[in-house]
Parts: C-alpha cells; sequence; structure tokens
C-alpha cells in the first residue's frame, strides 16, 4: 500500500467529512476548506462538538460489549476517519488481543495516516481498505477484507456517523442490506446517526440550508427513518436511542439529548 503517493492525491480546496470530523474533535489534519464546512455547520447547530464526542464515546461502549459480552472477534469498521485516541483495533485488542479489523474509507489522507491503524497486536491484525460505502461490492471482495477476515464466522459491521453521508435514502438503506447479507448468522451491525427529531420546522431548514453551504452533502434522519436501517434484524437492548443513553457505564454530566442529536443502535443478525 504506498502511503506516502496518498498525499498526493488530496485535493485541499473540498472539503471532506474525515478531515472536518477530525478538525471537531481537535486534531490537526485538516485544512482551510474543511475548517470552513465545520464552522459553517457549526453556526447552525453549535453543539456539533458534543455530537462528535459523545459518538466516539458510543463507540468506546459499543466496542466493549461486542468484545466482551458478545464474544465478537472479527470488526469491518467502513467510514474509519483519520485514527485517533481509541480506534476500534487498539479497544478490541486490548480486550482480545486475536481481534481482526478491517478499515476501510474514501479520502486521500485518511490512507495516508492509515499505518497508525495498522499497527495490531502480534496475535490479531489489521488492514485499511480505499474504498467508498456506495461501492459495497468494492469491500466485500476485496483481498485486504478476504485475507483478514474469516467471513464464515461472525463479524461486527460498525457504520458509526457515515450514513448520514448518503443523501439518497434508496442508497443509504439498499448499502446496509447489501452489506449485512453478505456477513453471516450470528453478526452485528452497530449504527450511528445524526437525527432531526429535536428540530423545529424553521431549525431544521436553518440546518439543511447549513448543510448545503458547508459543500458536504449530509442528510438527517428521524428515528423512524433510522428503524428501517435495522429491518429483519434482532435489536440489543436498549434498543435505538441517543448515543449517550446507549448502555451508560456510569453516570456523568452529559449534555442534553437534543444538543447530541445522535441516534445509535445494534442488532444482531440472524
Amino acid at each position: 500500500m504506498d502511503f506516502e503517493s496518498a498525499a498526493d492525491r488530496v485535493d485541499v480546496t473540498k472539503p471532506h467529512p474525515a478531515r472536518r470530523y477530525d478538525y471537531w474533535l481537535g486534531g490537526t489534519a485538516n485544512f482551510e476548506a474543511d475548517r470552513k464546512s465545520a464552522d459553517a455547520v457549526a453556526k447552525a447547530f453549535p453543539s456539533i462538538h458534543f455530537a462528535v464526542l459523545e459518538n466516539r464515546r458510543f463507540l468506546r461502549r459499543a466496542i466493549d460489549h461486542l468484545a466482551r459480552t458478545e464474544g465478537v472477534r472479527q470488526y469491518l469498521d467502513i467510514g474509519t476517519g483519520l485514527p485517533t485516541e481509541g480506534n476500534v483495533h487498539e479497544l478490541a485488542q486490548a480486550i482480545a488481543p486475536a481481534s481482526r479489523i478491517v478499515y476501510v474509507d474514501n479520502d486521500p489522507i485518511v490512507l495516508y495516516h492509515a499505518r497508525d491503524l495498522l499497527d495490531s497486536s502480534p496475535s490479531g491484525a489489521t488492514a485499511y481498505i480505499d474504498a467508498d460505502l456506495r461501492d459495497p461490492a468494492s469491500i466485500l471482495t476485496h483481498p485486504a477484507l478476504t485475507g483478514t477476515l474469516d467471513l464464515d464466522r461472525p463479524v461486527a459491521l460498525m457504520l458509526c456517523a457515515v450514513l448520514h453521508f448518503l443523501t439518497d435514502d434508496a442508497q443509504a438503506y439498499a448499502v446496509v442490506r447489501e452489506l449485512c447479507a453478505a456477513l453471516p448468522s450470528g453478526s452485528y451491525l452497530t449504527l450511528t446517526h445524526a437525527t432531526n427529531d429535536h428540530l423545529s420546522d424553521e431549525d431544521r431548514a436553518e440546518t439543511d440550508a447549513a448543510n448545503l453551504r458547508s459543500g458536504v452533502p449530509f442528510r438527517t434522519r428521524s428515528t423512524a427513518e433510522f428503524t428501517r436501517f435495522f429491518e429483519g434484524l434482532e435489536l440489543i437492548e436498549p434498543g435505538i436511542t441517543s448515543v449517550i443513553d446507549w448502555r451508560p457505564t456510569e453516570w456523568r454530566p452529559h449534555p442534553r439529548r437534543e444538543a447530541v442529536s445522535m441516534l445509535g443502535g445494534m442488532a444482531r443478525i440472524p
């Protein structure tokens, strides 16, 4: 994998979700276009920083549950984003060192930094695929996936804070169905998604306009729309909730649900 040449393919003039997310998390692997896009969103939704932080906390709890309670040892993380503290392989391998993880993203700068995602424990394995969620077949047939994961054994499919970038509903639901259909019984689907549940019609219009100005296509969905992603699957308790309410491990002060506006859920594939 040519990490160095990936940097030459980065278009710094157009914002990208992974780099924008990095900016909200306080990272440095972002550019002016990303920051302007992020600030445009934050102007309409000032608590966006709470949302990204609570999404990361949800991810930690989800991996802990999958590894400790469900015994999952394989993970497919699509929409990985830039490496940060608490990557999937670090969380999973801290519990089960033999865990195997495949990361997927479509930004050259994420590929450039992907070496940090390939620092697997000796008994486990990690791999990175430069591919787009919109083309599930290119992911499912990629040698890095088939050479790392055993698709006859359960896999945890992680789609955290990525489906809201698929603005076409038919495409978004079809992508999830295709990915789940390729995984064996006993696998798991874990999702988080920005929601418009707490927005008035006026605020929703303002948010939609801000997302349009940001240059990054984005589609908030209601709880009912989010629930459709889990049709035919077996929801894990507590079902679909705000990410801050999904299996909290301890009481702590946290922002209001409407300040986070992020839904989360996990389900078993029968």
